[in-house]
């Protein structure tokens, strides 16, 4: 029995267990307040699980988790097993709620969900990079502009043919704003990935992303002020006259707060310090947002509007990055049950319509067709080439949180039915899977994307190589513990290289922890404070290691772990590292650094290594600085290494012996080869074999075996001893 499959079994019964137990005690949802927050809990508890599985399988899959979390809820959603009759459950965990104008799951929930919107935007204005964004205002509003105009009006006029609904038709109206919005999230990802996200084509992307998603909320609050003064069937004639006050009413309320909040964000960023430490100012942060966010709602805007103008105004402080960081396990909690609420609200029985499947395609073809042309054909006015202009115009088509966010609203209040919403959740879902594969492969093209070369922004690299990546991770992390203790705001990004961007007052610089190198992105009159911090982490880091001296000695350590004979901890899974194919009865070596090559050799041979010189580099310097022979005849050959990436293991038995520096001065007869990537943790593993092997019996056993397949046993028979 595995012990994912175990630890399946243990979770179901977790959750049913209870489930059958009180089954007979279910009380009135409707008329019992307690009874309501018990179903609540119970929902969200399973949203939680079951979206997080559903985002972790498709970021395993290469693909954005958003998708996961949006399946996720059409799976489990009141149309497909939500309505299925369970013990304690008879309507289901999610029943379906009927009616014309009502949402099909509680108004519970979809308030949970709203908060999680409001959120989002926060959040998503938290990460605007205003610099970035002031910089590229031209191109990335002319950018974006031509995306909203297009996607707006291929939405409308689709929504016209499909409906046979004018113009102002307030389902028209919102499938052409559902179709405006770029999702910055999953573009901005791609980017990254790449190394493009500084580019010119990157920039311009992520600045028109930003800006029209900007341009789709001031025109979605244009939509709902419209439909609150005709009325969701739309006007008989159009009121152009109310129409322009409407429009100028939302976009001067906007830009009144926006530049309100940009021009006293500094002040508004040294208020919050006051509320010290860094999670108490990031919640009273939180706290604004849903107070503006409320504000805006009441004045007959959307919600999210007044969350995104906070999240925009602090992204000009130097607390963005903290603010992010520690409200970052808020966003983990809370989006996911968005995305999973939002998967809910579509009716699949309505999908299985021919009709509504050619319309969602459709829809799709059109939304993507408006944002490539929309987007790429202004950019070849801008310096752009058509490479760049390919880019940009591919770059703005994926979907994401602002449309879902404006489809839901569309569907809440009665704008959008059934079938349009779950032609808009399509839309999104397929413009999310296509364009970030069309746009990595695009940018996988070396060629230039701008007409002439673009002048780099004035900053200065200031590099520091290490002898290896282990022990530049190591000052990296006392650099960022240092930077911390003299109040900088410190926000780390993890990719498969560690960004550490830093803030103080107008001071900011990046830092890149790559491999054996760190790197400083800083403008150049910074560049003597940088190499002060880093002169002053490296000085407390040999005063500390000077220290330690005077501290137990290693080997004295390593003797105390070759006399103990128990281990305590979670079981060791040998079957997962260790084959037949991966053992030597007769190690030819004649000494340790031999030994090591042939057990290296063997891993090799058996395909589990990516790159054979660095693990036999990193266990031979391993090796040099601390012998791995423990006592009575055994060696324990290990190192952490970036030329595997799974944890692999190796064992070796030598007839004569092999001098290995033991603890006891005796010759290894059994060398064990361990090694695993720096991400994965193995030290569990390694204690495990230390403390197996100390056992005669055990070691007997070993040596006589006569065939890999008997050593192979041994290990994997122990795990199921244990």
């Amino acid at each position: 029995m595995t012990r994912g499959f175990r630890y399946s079994v243990l979770l179901c019964a977790v959750v049913l267990i209870p489930a059958f137990v009180f089954a007979g005690e279910a009380k009135n949802a409707n008329s019992d307040p307690l009874a309501v927050a018990t179903h609540l809990i119970f929902q969200i508890g399973f949203i939680i699980i079951a979206s997080r599985t559903g985002g972790l399988i498709f970021e395993k899959l290469k693909l954005p988790s958003v998708l996961g979390e949006l399946l996720t809820g059409v799976i489990i959603g009141p149309y497909l097993l939500g309505s299925m009759a369970i013990p304690g459950f008879p309507e289901g965990l999610f029943p379906l709620r009927k009616g014309a104008s009502m949402l099909p799951v509680s108004q519970e929930l979809y308030a949970f969900a709203t908060i999680a919107s409001v959120i989002l935007l926060f959040v998503s204005g938290l990460e605007t990079d205003i610099a970035m964004f002031l910089r590229y205002s031209l191109a990335g509003a002319v950018v974006g502009a031509g995306g909203v105009l297009a996607s707006f009006l291929s939405g409308d006029l689709l929504g016209m043919w499909f409906l046979s609904a004018p113009f102002m038709d307030p389902r028209c109206l919102f499938l052409g704003i559902v179709s405006t919005a770029t999702s910055v999230g999953i573009t901005a990802r791609i980017l990254s990935e790449r190394r493009k996200i500084d580019s010119p084509e990157g920039v311009v992307i992520l600045a028109g992303a930003v800006i029209d998603d900007v341009f789709g909320i001031i025109c979605l609050a244009v939509v709902v002020g419209i439909t609150a003064t005709f009325g969701k069937s739309g006007a008989a004639t159009i009121a152009w006259g109310a129409i322009v006050l409407i429009t100028l009413k939302t976009f001067g309320i906007w830009l009144l707060f926006t530049i309100l909040g940009l021009t006293f964000a500094r002040h508004v960023g040294d208020f919050l310090k006051l509320f010290r430490p860094w999670v108490s100012f990031s919640i009273i942060a939180l706290g604004l947002a849903f107070l503006l966010a409320g504000l805006f709602e009441k004045a007959g805007l959307s919600l999210i509007i007044g969350a995104y103008i906070v999240g925009l105004t602090l992204s000009k402080t130097d607390i963005d990055f903290a603010i992010r960081q520690e409200l970052h396990p808020v966003y983990l909690f809370f989006v996911p049950i968005f995305f999973t609420v939002m998967g809910m609200l579509v009716d699949v029985r309505l999908l299985a319509s021919p009709q509504i499947i050619a319309f969602g395609a459709l829809y799709t073809l059109a939304a993507a067709a408006a944002k490539f042309f929309g987007c790429g054909f202004p950019a070849l006015f801008l310096d752009f080439n058509l490479m760049g202009a390919t880019r940009i115009g591919l770059g703005m088509i994926p979907r994401g949180e602002v449309a879902l966010i404006i489809a839901g609203i569309g569907l809440s209040q009665g704008f959008l039915d059934n079938r349009v919403f779950g032609a808009a959740i399509v839309m999104t879902m397929l413009t999310t899977l296509s364009a970030p594969l069309l746009l990595d492969l695009s940018l996988r093209n070396s060629a230039k994307g701008t007409k002439k070369e673009v002048e780099k922004p004035n900053s200065s690299r200031t590099p520091f190589k290490f002898d290896s990546k282990a022990h530049a991770g190591f000052v990296c992390a006392k650099l960022v513990e240092y930077l911390k203790n003299e109040g900088f705001f410190v926000h780390i990004i993890e990719t498969k290289e560690r960004i550490v961007q830093v803030r103080k007052d107008i001071t900011f610089f990046t830092v890149l922890c790559n491999g054996a190198e760190i790197v400083f992105e800083a403008a150049p009159e910074d560049t003597v404070l940088v190499k002060t911090i880093m002169y002053e982490v490296l000085l407390e880091l040999y005063e500390t290691l000077q220290k330690l001296k005077n501290f137990a000695m290693p080997v004295d350590i390593r003797k105390e772990i070759a006399e103990n004979k128990s281990v305590r901890g979670e079981e060791t899974d040998f079957s997962g590292i260790l084959s037949p194919g991966q053992i030597v009865l007769n190690l030819k070596a004649a000494d340790k650094t031999a030994a090591i090559e042939e057990l290296v050799n063997i891993l090799d041979q058996n395909r589990l290594l990516k790159d054979k010189d660095e693990v036999l580099g990193a266990v031979l310097q391993r090796e040099a600085s601390m012998s791995s022979g423990m006592q009575d005849g055994i060696a324990l050959p290990h190192a952490k290494t970036d030329g595997t990436e799974n944890t692999a293991m190796a064992v070796g038995i030598s007839q004569g012996g092999i001098d290995f520096n033991a603890i006891d001065g005796k010759p290894c007869r059994i060398i064990i080869l361990f090694v695993a990537p720096h991400e994965e943790p193995y030290i569990h593993t390694l204690a495990s074999i230390s403390a197996l092997l100390k056992d005669e019996r055990a070691r007997s056993r070993l040596l006589k075996s006569s065939t890999p397949a008997e050593i192979c046993r041994f290990f994997i028979e122990d795990e199921k001893r244990e």
